[in-house]
């Protein structure tokens, strides 16, 4: 069996160990640095607030008198330093000159809510808002359901989110999970429910609910990673459909054993625009017009409605032209005598016209949706 064809157990990138449970993680926001390198940047600046006022005080410590012993150490004006700041003050050492006096309204006092406003940042950062965020992503967790989870944010993985959030599908309602946090991170700017996890894991399908998702597209960006995680999903949501994305031809036949219901080859379809290209002009334009929801024209899959039962393929309610028709599991041509009698459960695939970014197909397809919930 040739490398391509071999399936490893072993994920192209192992995300932090934080993400391996089976709990749903938001991305962090914005983060470089790890969690104690922020913390020591914090206590560092607060700790080094501390030493200018020490200093200060040591400074001017001829208008500091101590009421126990007369006499003001070093030691001494550490202690008032702290005391100073925390806001306790104790009474037995006091600033009695007007020098002394002045340091304290203008010097201490901005060091002083300088370092309370950092320790309240610091613990609103770590307690609080993590605490919150938890809280948020575990709601977000038990209510997913009919959701579409998008299995790696490469290239092909982001441009299918855009495309979908092109077509009318709300951001809420996708959720990408990728071990890259900079690639997420564009993800979430589009409103999406980001994961930083390793997609091959159970525990991580678990945690986004993988069997009540409407559809799960996989773009791991290698071959053997998309298959092991073709199966990983399959196995734990069998009635889900999953679209896969393989670059190697014989690769196709192992991801769909693997229970991808759609595979596809994008170096086969840039074969296809290239080959088109060659044989005239606006082939290539018009095949990428079908393909994306911007175009002018647009392909739509659909399932038959009532009044269409019994009417031909080109006589259908969108307008559309009719293209193929999927009857029992078999693929029906335009021309074929099948598809001039509709039949209810049949599904058409047509081409329609786009306004304002939406189809016809699209906006009938919703209307009928509509009624049949009233019925």
């Amino acid at each position: 069996m040739s490398s391509d064809k071999q399936v490893d157990r072993i994920a192209p990138t192992n995300p932090p160990r934080s993400y391996r449970g089976p709990r749903f993680q938001p991305l962090r926001r914005a983060v470089k640095l790890p969690v104690w390198g922020d913390l020591g940047i914090r206590l560092g600046l607060a700790l080094f607030l501390i030493f200018i006022v020490i200093m200060v005080h040591w400074w001017d410590r001829e208008g500091l008198v101590d009421n126990l012993d007369g006499e003001v150490s070093f030691l001494d004006v550490i202690y008032f330093t702290m005391i100073s700041i925390t806001t306790t003050g104790f009474g037995d050492i006091a600033p009695i000159s007007d020098r002394a006096r002045l340091v304290e309204a203008v010097i201490v006092t901005p060091i002083r809510f300088a370092v309370f406003f950092i320790f309240v940042g610091t613990a609103y950062n770590f307690i609080i808002k993590r605490s919150w965020e938890k809280w948020r992503m575990a709601r977000i967790q038990e209510q997913l359901s009919d959701h579409i989870v998008v299995l790696g944010y490469g290239i092909s993985g982001s441009e299918a989110v855009s495309e979908l959030i092109e077509r009318g599908t709300d951001p809420s309602c996708i959720v990408v999970i990728d071990p890259s946090e900079d690639r997420l991170s564009e993800a979430e700017a589009l409103g999406c429910n980001v994961m930083a996890a390793d997609a091959t894991r159970d525990q991580t399908l678990k945690a986004v609910r993988i069997a009540e998702a409407q559809n799960v597209l996989v773009s791991a960006g290698r071959d053997d990673t998309t298959i092991l995680i073709t199966l990983t999903v399959r196995a734990l949501a069998p009635n889900v459909p999953i679209s896969a994305v393989v670059r190697a031809d014989d690769n196709e036949s192992l991801a769909r054993q693997a229970g991808a219901d759609n595979v596809i080859n994008p170096v086969r379809f840039t074969g296809l625009l290239l080959a088109g290209s060659a044989k005239g002009e606006h082939i290539a334009e018009y095949l990428a017009d079908l393909a994306s929801v911007t175009g002018r024209v647009q392909l739509v899959e659909r399932e038959i409605t009532e009044e269409e039962c019994g009417s031909a393929i080109g006589e259908l309610r969108t307008g559309g032209r009719g293209l193929r028709v999927y009857r029992d599991g078999r693929a029906l041509g335009f021309w074929e005598d099948e598809c001039q009698r509709l039949q209810p459960g049949d599904v058409v695939v047509e081409i329609v016209p786009t306004t304002n970014g939406e189809t016809k197909g699209d906006g009938h397809a919703r209307e009928d949706r509509k009624r049949r919930l009233e019925d």
